[in-house]
């Protein structure tokens, strides 16, 4: 038996390792089939970068999570809207929030009224952080070292947690 074949073999004999793995990645049956072959497919192609004395498990689960990885990257870039247009104004009005009753409009007035109870220089990077922004941007619009910004997310977040235990 040939090198080529036995390194096929050696890759169809994990398909199970495989979809097992694909399973736990993506949550959905055909999209794992679809990470399985992708990997199959990078494998055969990269065999010359294959070394015997290296783990073939791993190796193979390592191209998955790449894939994946790359993958999901992708379909992040992809759903990503660029406004170039001069109505940019409307990217900032309110859009539906999901409360669909008035309990959880009630709920979030409530919730509204805590988080303004919370000191200035706390609540304003919790609500940059709330609307979007990054860590580091919320630094830097505010003037703050980072490491200060998410200690006090963090704190508003804690305490927001204990406040509003009742409402799980």
């Amino acid at each position: 038996m040939s090198d080529k074949s036995s390194f096929k073999s050696m890759v169809f004999a994990m398909q199970s390792n495989l979809m097992a793995f694909a399973m736990k990645l993506t949550l959905n049956k055909e999209e794992a089939q679809d990470l399985v072959q992708d990997t199959n497919l990078k494998a055969l192609k990269n065999e010359a970068k294959f070394v015997d004395a290296s783990n073939p498990r791993g190796w193979m689960l390592t191209i998955m999570r790449n894939i994946f990885i790359n993958n999901y990257r992708r379909s992040t870039r992809e759903n990503i809207v660029l406004d170039t247009s001069d109505d940019g104004y409307l990217l900032n009005l309110p859009q539906e929030s999901g409360i669909s009753n008035p309990e959880g409009a009630f709920a979030l007035g409530e919730i509204t009224s805590i988080i303004e109870k919370f000191p200035e220089d706390y609540r304003q990077p919790f609500n940059l952080h709330v609307a979007g922004y990054k860590y580091e941007e919320i630094a830097d619009k505010l003037r703050m070292p980072l490491g200060t910004v998410k200690s006090r997310i963090f704190t508003i977040r804690k305490q927001l947690r204990e406040i509003l235990k009742d409402y799980r």
